[in-house]
């Protein structure tokens, strides 16, 4: 392949949102959400804890619709690209109260199984083992995933979501409750999935050295901040919007306005 035409296909737009507004009752979660995302981008997303970092991933998964605006992956809506998105929400929200074995929870991820039969079981546990030994978990297989660490249990995670051969990975939280080096353990397969060709999105709080970990950093409190590249866009002022009060600028939000100009 020529550089340019690799340059071109890291250039195509993948994920658009253009003016994602999200609800909850009549609470705007997301408001004026605005961002272009291009195929084998690493994207840091940002924001304070109530910013909309989980709530754009779960739009994203197909999971919310949208109040207002519009949000494409590869130019179809999020419901019907699933099948390019897997999403590793985050650990908490996961009911760890039933005895399960990493196998089981890597299998979780593969949503289409056409039968039980030899062939296709064959094939289930060959995408398992596969999945396991890209993050270096294989002989944990038969393990149950409530003896592992932090490290290892975030890092099934991503198993799973790498067992549906999705596009693009939606990191929801992947470097909470784990220690420095399971960190670094995890941003390197991190980028080793993104050399494979996948755009791979994470919701972090940590806002230090992202210019030397991610190719952008999209930052939300329940708008869009700034979107680009980390060393250009994390200015004092951003930050402070970032982490600032939501109650200034969304005191003229009301239901179905969604920060549009109603005399137009």
């Amino acid at each position: 392949m020529s550089v340019t035409r690799e340059k071109n296909i890291k250039n195509k737009p993948l994920i658009i949102s253009d003016g994602c507004c999200i609800q909850y009752g009549d609470s705007s979660a997301l408001d004026d959400v605005t961002f272009s995302i291009s195929e084998g981008k690493k994207v840091a997303v940002v924001g304070p804890n109530g910013g909309g970092k989980s709530t754009l991933f779960n739009a994203i998964a197909g999971l919310l619709p949208l109040a207002h605006g519009s949000l494409k992956i590869k130019g179809m809506n999020p419901q019907e690209a699933k099948g390019l998105v897997a999403y590793v929400p985050q650990k908490d929200l996961i009911n760890w109260k039933f005895s399960l074995s990493v196998k089981d929870v890597v299998e979780m991820g593969l949503t289409k199984k056409d039968s039980f039969n030899l062939f296709s079981r064959k094939k289930i546990n060959e995408t398992i083992k596969n999945s396991l030994d890209d993050v270096g978990l294989l002989h944990k297989i038969d393990e149950s995933v409530n003896n592992l660490s932090g490290g290892q249990l975030q890092r099934v995670l991503i198993a799973r979501a790498l067992a549906q051969n999705a596009d693009i990975l939606l990191l929801d939280e992947a470097f909470s409750a784990v220690d420095v080096g399971a960190q670094e353990d995890i941003m390197k397969l991190i980028n080793d999935i993104n050399l494979n060709g996948k755009t791979i999105l994470i919701a972090t709080h940590d806002i230090n050295n992202l210019e030397e970990k991610f190719d952008e950093v999209l930052c939300l409190n329940r708008h869009c901040c700034a979107f680009g590249d980390p060393s250009e866009v994390l200015t004092e002022e951003v930050i402070k919007e970032m982490y600032g009060s939501h109650n200034e600028m969304f005191k003229n939000h009301i239901k179905e306005s969604h920060g549009i100009n109603n005399d137009n």
